[in-house]
């Protein structure tokens, strides 16, 4: 058998997605490209690999067989390129760094500090709360609240996020604010029930005798632009309320609330000069800004990007 690895890849990506439509937005092709590669691939191996349903494609037990030996050499060609990616023994290229928004945010305000001494190197910033696949390079670098199970990945603990309720910076301050009872009386701002994972979420559930916030959200940044415009309050991350000037802190740091930073790499990337340098930036920005990220520091110093910050 003669099978092109592009048409092998089109039956991987088909196998995965199950439909035509998922795997050419996966492939970023059309859908007769699919369709034509899978028939070209089953004519080189003499089965049928699919069952074709009016809603899906089924793998058959001949696809089956196959499936097992495509997805180890797609692991191999990973393995490939990743290793190649040592080869050339400079601190110059492209590092990709994903995190959830509200701490790329954070990253962003952060660049001239990562970026010191760092000229050389692109930076591409991405704000996902979804696991990128560092195997398939969909990311060099990850910043995460868990470390996921899997061998292949080296993680280093970055330190602890803290969290505090935030209401716009308009909102007049009151002796006792943080009182239970004057909380409850305020309109809440939080995630939908998608999200509800998030940090400070089943805080403000419990505060709330189990009712949901009123306003509720997909994601950190929209969180803070509402709580900006007045509507209502919310809990935060401090790296993020305490360096908004329209917003301010009510009460003080949640303590049954944080979240521990992780800083993900895969084994065979660790060792490449750029990654490396990204790496040690990272770790000396988490250290330089660890009052900030825990609540601690100075109104006037929250907000990263000089050297005096922190």
């Amino acid at each position: 058998m003669q099978a092109d690895w592009d048409d092998l890849r089109v039956f991987l990506t088909l196998a995965r997605e199950g439909s035509l439509t998922a795997a050419a937005r996966k492939l970023e092709v059309s859908h007769p490209t699919i369709a034509r590669r899978v028939k070209a691939l089953e004519m080189a191996i003499g089965a049928r690999l699919f069952d074709r349903l009016p809603d899906r494609f089924v793998i058959t037990p001949a696809g089956e067989g196959l499936l097992a030996d495509v997805q180890s050499m797609e692991r191999a060609a990973e393995s490939i390129h990743r290793r190649s990616a040592n080869l050339g023994d400079t601190a110059h290229g492209v590092v990709r760094l994903s995190a959830g928004e509200a701490m790329t945010a954070f990253l962003a305000r952060s660049l001239p500090l990562l970026r010191d001494n760092l000229q050389c190197i692109e930076f591409e910033l991405n704000a996902s709360h979804m696991l990128a696949n560092l195997s398939r390079r969909e990311a060099d670098l990850l910043i995460r609240e868990q470390v996921p199970d899997l061998g292949s990945i080296v993680s280093r603990r970055l330190g602890r996020a803290a969290y505090a309720i935030y209401g716009a910076a308009t909102l007049p301050a009151a002796k006792g604010e943080a009182a239970d009872d004057r909380l409850r009386a305020m309109t809440w701002i939080g995630f939908d029930d998608d999200h509800a994972y998030m940090p400070g979420q089943a805080w403000m559930r419990d505060l709330l005798d189990g009712k949901k916030p009123i306003i509720r959200v997909n994601n950190w940044l929209v969180l803070q632009e509402a709580v900006r415009s007045g509507t209502g309050v919310t809990v935060l991350p401090c790296y993020l309320g305490d360096a908004d000037p329209g917003l301010r802190r009510i009460g003080g740091v949640l303590e049954d609330v944080a979240a521990d930073q992780f800083l993900l790499v895969h084994r065979d990337l660790r060792s490449l000069p750029r990654i490396r340098a990204v790496m040690d930036a990272v770790i000396r920005l988490f250290h330089e800004q660890r009052p900030a990220l825990e609540g601690k520091a100075p109104k006037a110093a929250r907000r990263p990007g000089s050297r005096d910050a922190a």
